[in-house]
């Protein structure tokens, strides 16, 4: 039995947890009128909870471990100092950049007024919702959520920091039954599932089909070590743990049919590399190995992406490693995955910065390129950057080549193998932005729009070298 956490016996201050009942009971596929019952209390109560009006008492954190098998010293952790952070986050919007906002001042409105704090969170969401619905318009003629169904599923992940609790916990359970059985083909063998590699004529351009009627799992004979153990355990996860990507997903309202399969395929995506790298030998192998990603990927005959990929998802109390972030562009700088677990100020619209590395290594394929990154308001990230390739495996086969960047911000990176020994605060950094728009860099040749907000200068007698001058005010 779970040990009473200190916070419940004689606890300092209120403990407010309005946003983790509120996706612990989404999650449990419950409304407020069930989790209620089963608590035997009002829904009122419960709705007064998740918006941080009431505190949660010890009596009623009891009733919660009891009733859904929670551990309770995860449960009674303390969100002030995550809601202290996504404060300082979202004060940090290039809106707010003339007002002094110091630290102390932020942690003590988290702290003091929780529910301001929730109310200033939703403001800022919707003001950038807005802003995204504005840039749609623009751009496309439309505001509807649906025209974007890309930006819809990445912000479900990133407001659940791409950690999946139950994914990963069910994930490492299946794991364990997978290697006693000898892996993932095995496992499905004895499942009543067969696994075949055939030819890419025969697989007819697709790399992994299932048939349901001969209960066949049919992949391309031609993919590698890595993507082979990938695409079975993907399987695995699309049918084993069905039930719970489901619960996470249930209930929730998406704009389109396209927005709800992108977000159930991150979540099965998700559940794959649990299954492939098991969180607690993951993150023991991590610490092992200073977070060498090459090494990691021989270890766990994983793909380079894979690996930096997983790295993104270490967020379970106690055992929490770096937080990184995560994209993934073309040659063109069009990016086609984001995960943020490190509080990046990613652009919503607009390209991103061409003086970061992961638009440079195109240059040096295959080349892992590392780099200090400092933004306008002094933050300064590490950055870890490699082309990756797709596709291929035969004569004539388009491949698709593209660069990844993996970063965390600059204190963290002394952990890493690739910063060892270096004063992430002396050391120099390249200077760079969110995007053109929201960067008020003057001196600055490689900006390719004026700063939102700012008054161009004539250059009828003098042009400088950066291709716009602007104002100071």
């Amino acid at each position: 039995m779970a040990s009473t956490p200190p916070s419940a016996k004689s606890p300092a201050r209120p403990l407010y947890l309005g946003p983790r009942i509120k996706r612990l009971r989404r999650e449990l596929g419950l409304t407020q009128q069930a989790m209620a019952e089963e608590l035997g209390i009002s829904p009122s109560y419960i709705a007064l909870l998740e918006r941080n009006q009431r505190p949660l008492t010890a009596d009623l954190l009891l009733r919660l471990a009891r009733a859904y098998k929670l551990d309770m010293a995860d449960l009674a952790a303390d969100e002030r100092d995550d809601y202290a952070r996504r404060l300082g986050d979202a004060l940090r919007d290039p809106i707010f950049a003339d007002i002094d906002l110091p630290a102390l001042e932020v942690a003590d409105v988290a702290t003091n007024f929780p529910g301001v704090t929730e109310a200033m969170l939703r403001l800022h969401g919707a003001y950038l919702r807005e802003q995204q619905a504005l840039a749609a318009q623009r751009g496309q003629g439309s505001g509807d959520p649906a025209a974007d169904p890309v930006g819809e599923a990445r912000r479900f992940v990133a407001a659940r920091r791409n950690y999946f609790p139950t994914l990963d916990s069910k994930a490492e359970e299946l794991a364990a039954e997978i290697e006693r059985a000898g892996g993932g083909a095995e496992w499905l063998r004895k499942q009543g599932v067969r696994v075949r590699f055939l030819p890419p004529d025969v697989m007819m351009d697709a790399i992994r089909r299932y048939d349901r009627h001969n209960e066949q799992l049919l992949l391309d004979d031609t993919l590698p070590p890595a993507s082979r153990a990938y695409n079975i355990a993907l399987h695995i996860a699309y049918t084993a743990l069905r039930p719970e990507i489901s619960t996470i997903i249930r209930g929730e309202s998406f704009a389109s049919p396209t927005a709800a399969n992108l977000v159930r395929r991150a979540l099965a995506g998700y559940a794959a590399a649990a299954l492939v790298m098991p969180y607690d030998r993951f993150a023991r192998a991590v610490e092992a190995r200073h977070y060498d990603i090459e090494a990691l990927s021989g270890l766990f005959g994983t793909s380079f992406e894979q690996v930096a990929h997983r790295l993104t998802t270490l967020g379970r109390p106690g055992q929490e490693r770096v937080p990184f972030f995560f994209l993934r562009v073309d040659a063109a700088g069009n990016v086609s995955k984001r995960l943020d677990g490190a509080g990046f100020p990613f652009a919503a619209h607009g390209g991103g910065c061409p003086l970061w590395n992961v638009h440079t290594v195109f240059r040096t394929p295959g080349e892992i390129v590392t780099q200090w990154l400092e933004l306008p308001d002094g933050q300064r990230f590490f950055s870890i950057a490699r082309t990756v390739v797709s596709g291929g495996g035969g004569h004539e086969r388009p491949r698709t080549t593209r660069a990844i960047a993996l970063a965390c911000a600059a204190e963290h990176a002394g952990k890493l193998a690739y910063a060892a020994g270096a004063d992430a605060q002396s050391v120099s950094a390249t200077p760079i932005g969110v995007t053109c728009r929201l960067c008020h860099r003057a001196q600055c040749t490689a900006r390719a729009e004026p700063p939102i907000g700012r008054e161009i200068l004539p250059d009828d007698y003098r042009r400088a070298a950066e291709p716009f001058a602007f104002a100071e005010s």
